[in-house]
C-alpha cells in the first residue's frame, strides 16, 4: 500500500524535497502534496502533477507522512493548526527544520507519535544531500520508508539525536568547508597556468572522483594516497608542504571550533 506524503513548508527545502522525489519516481505525482501561503510559486510542481494547497489542516487529513519544512518559528503554531488532523495511529511526522528537537514538537502534540528529526544539506538540490536521521516511537517500517525518502535525495544515515548539532557541522557545514577547500584548489590552478574555467572544472571533477573512491571501494582515505604517492615525488612534497602549515590541524580545528559554537547557543 503507497504512502501519502504532505510537505508543509513550499520554501527553498520542501520545493526540493518534492523536486527530487518526483523526479526519482519515488512516488506518484497525485500522492504528494506541497503547502505554502503564496502558492504560485509551486506552479512548476503543480505543472508535474503534484497536489498545491495554502492550508496545512487539509494536508494533514490527507497525508500519511508529514515532512515539517517550515522555519523554526513557526513550528509551534504550524502543529497547533493541524493538531485537530492529527493522528497518532495514522501519522509518522518528519521534521527537516534545523535546531527543532523531537522534544519540541512532542510538547505540542504528545510523544504518541512517531517522529523522526532530519538533517539534510544543500546538496538536496541535485539529490545529492548527506542527511542525518534520528527517531522516536518508530516501527521498522516506518525507519525503511523514512530512509527511502531521502536515499532518493542523496544518502543517509541514522543516528542518535544527541549528535544533530554534530551532523550539522559535519555534513552542513561541511558543505562550506569542502567549497573552501575547492576555491582554494581553483586559486592553485590558475596561478600554475590554468584558465579559470578549466581550474574550476579540474578541482571540481577531483573532489568528487576523490569521494567516489572512498563510497564506491569503501577504503580508508590513507589508501587511496598511498597510490598517488611515490618516494621523492610532487604529491609527497605538496602534502608535507601543507602538513606543516598546518592543514589537517586547521580543518579538525575548524570543526570543532563550529560545534562549539552551536553548543554555547550561537
Amino acid at each position: 500500500m503507497s504512502k501519502k506524503i504532505a510537505i508543509i513548508g513550499g520554501g527553498n527545502l520542501g520545493s526540493a524535497i518534492a523536486e527530487g522525489l518526483i523526479n526519482s519516481g519515488f512516488i506518484n505525482p497525485n500522492e504528494l502534496l506541497i503547502t505554502k501561503r503564496n502558492i504560485s510559486t509551486l506552479d512548476s510542481l503543480r505543472e508535474k502533477g503534484v497536489l498545491i494547497s495554502n492550508n496545512n489542516l487539509e494536508a494533514a487529513a490527507f497525508a500519511d507522512y508529514i515532512i515539517l519544512a517550515v522555519k523554526p518559528f513557526q513550528i509551534k503554531d504550524v502543529l497547533t493548526l493541524m493538531l485537530p488532523n492529527l493522528d497518532a495511529k495514522k501519522h509518522v511526522l518528519v521534521s527537516v527544520i534545523t535546531g527543532v528537537w523531537v522534544k519540541d514538537i512532542e510538547e505540542v502534540i504528545g510523544n504518541k507519535f512517531p517522529i523522526f528529526r532530519a538533517m539534510p544539506n544543500t546538496a538536496i538540490a541535485i539529490q545529492e544531500s548527506m542527511t542525518c536521521i534520528s527517531d522516536s516511537n518508530a516501527s521498522k517500517e516506518q525507519k525503511e520508508f523514512v530512509g527511502n525518502v531521502f536515499d532518493k535525495l542523496g544518502k543517509s544515515v541514522f543516528i542518535e539525536e544527541k549528535l544533530m548539532d554534530a551532523a550539522t557541522v559535519l555534513a552542513a557545514s561541511g558543505t562550506a568547508f569542502a567549497m573552501r577547500y575547492i576555491r582554494a584548489n581553483i586559486q592553485a590552478g590558475i596561478e600554475i597556468g590554468f584558465s579559470a574555467a578549466n581550474a574550476t572544472l579540474i578541482a571540481a571533477q577531483t573532489v568528487k572522483g576523490a569521494a567516489e573512491l572512498l563510497q564506491k571501494r569503501g577504503s580508508h582515505p590513507e589508501q587511496e594516497i598511498d597510490k598517488v604517492t611515490t618516494p621523492k615525488g610532487c604529491t609527497i612534497a605538496g602534502l608535507n608542504e601543507m602538513e606543516h602549515q598546518g592543514f589537517s590541524s586547521s580543518l579538525i580545528r575548524g570543526i570543532v571550533a563550529s560545534y562549539k559554537k552551536i553548543l554555547s547557543g550561537m
